[in-house]
C-alpha cells in the first residue's frame, strides 16, 4: 500500500478508455481534456481533470513533473504527436517519471487477408491514420530510450463497452450491416483495456502488446447477435461493393487480419474479463436492466 500511495498516473487524452483507466489505477490520477465543459463533466463522475489543448499550463506542468506513470491517449496528425508537438521540452520536465504506456491501434499492423498475426509482426500501414501511429510510437520510443523511461505500446482494436456498443447503433438506427466476404474484426472490451494497461503501469513493462479479445468476427455476426438479444430485426446487408460509406468508414474494411494477444496473457498474466463479444454484449445488457 506504501508504494501504490506514492504513484501518480497521468493520462493525456482522457476519453472513452482513459475515464475508465483512471477509475481502475488505485494511486492518484489526473487526466487532461481539450475543453472546460468535458472537464466540468469529468469532475462530475470524481476525475481530476486539467485542461490541455496544445498550450503547456502551470497546472500540467506540474502534473508532468511529479507523475511516475505517463499514458498517451491523444490521437497523433501528420505533424507527429501532439503531446511532443506543444511540449517540445517534455523531458526535462520530468522529475519522477518510471513508466509511458502509448495507446496505438492495430490497425498499424495493415492488411494480412485475414491470417493470424502476433506482437512480433513489423507494422505496415496501409491508411494515413496507421502512419500517423507508427510515427507517434517510434517518437516516444525514441525519447524514452534516450531518457532510460520503461515504455510500451498498446495496440488496441475495435473499442466498446457501456454507451458505446452495437446495441447503441441498433437503438439509434445508425447500425449498417455491411458485408465483406472473409472480413473480421477483433474487439476489446473497455474494461479489459483498463485492466491491462493497470496491471503494465504496475509492473513498468515494456513492448508491444495487441489489446485484442480472443475471437475475431465477422462485423455482421455481431450486430445479428447484439439484435437478437435486444429482440429487434438486424439492419439489411449491404453488399461492401456497392455500400455508400465514407472515405474513413470505408477505410476500416481496407485492413483484415486475426491478432493475437498471447503477450497480454504471458507478460502480463492478464485474464480477459470479456474473451468474446459475447461476454461483453451479454455483460452490457445486464448492467442497464439492473
Amino acid at each position: 500500500m506504501e508504494r501504490e500511495s506514492q504513484l501518480k498516473l497521468l493520462i493525456f487524452g482522457m476519453g472513452y478508455s482513459g475515464k475508465a483507466i483512471a477509475k481502475k489505477w488505485t494511486g492518484a490520477v489526473v487526466g487532461t481534456t481539450r475543453s472546460a465543459t468535458k472537464q466540468e463533466a469529468l469532475k462530475s463522475e470524481g476525475l481530476d481533470a486539467v485542461l490541455f489543448d496544445g498550450q503547456l499550463s502551470e497546472e500540467l506542468g506540474h502534473h508532468i513533473e511529479t507523475a511516475t506513470h505517463i499514458i498517451i491517449s491523444a490521437s497523433p496528425n501528420a505533424a507527429g504527436d501532439p503531446v511532443l508537438i506543444a511540449i517540445p521540452d517534455f523531458f526535462d520536465r520530468v522529475k519522477a517519471l518510471e513508466w509511458i504506456g502509448y495507446l496505438s491501434t492495430v490497425g498499424v499492423y495493415g492488411d494480412f487477408d485475414g491470417a493470424w498475426i502476433s506482437e512480433k509482426t513489423p507494422p505496415q500501414p496501409v491508411s494515413e491514420r496507421g502512419k500517423w501511429r507508427v510515427k507517434a510510437e517510434e517518437q516516444w520510443r525514441e525519447y524514452t530510450d534516450q531518457q532510460d523511461v520503461a515504455y510500451a505500446i498498446f495496440r488496441l482494436a475495435g473499442i466498446y463497452g457501456p454507451a458505446r456498443s452495437t446495441f447503441d447503433k441498433l437503438r439509434d438506427g445508425k447500425s449498417r450491416c455491411i458485408v465483406k466476404p472473409g472480413q473480421v474484426f477483433n474487439r476489446i472490451h473497455v474494461d479489459d483495456i483498463a485492466q491491462t494497461l493497470c496491471a503494465a503501469a504496475n509492473l513498468r513493462i515494456e513492448g508491444v502488446f495487441n489489446g485484442a479479445d480472443d475471437e475475431p468476427a465477422p462485423p455482421g455476426i455481431v450486430i445479428e447477435h447484439a439484435a437478437k438479444m435486444l429482440g429487434v430485426d438486424p439492419p439489411a446487408k449491404e453488399p461492401y461493393e456497392t455500400a455508400k460509406m465514407t472515405p474513413m468508414a470505408r477505410s476500416f474494411y481496407g485492413d483484415n487480419k486475426r491478432c493475437g494477444n498471447g503477450r497480454l496473457k504471458k507478460d502480463l498474466g492478464v485474464t480477459l474479463l470479456y474473451p468474446t463479444y459475447r461476454e461483453g454484449l451479454n455483460s452490457i445488457l445486464a448492467k442497464e436492466r439492473e
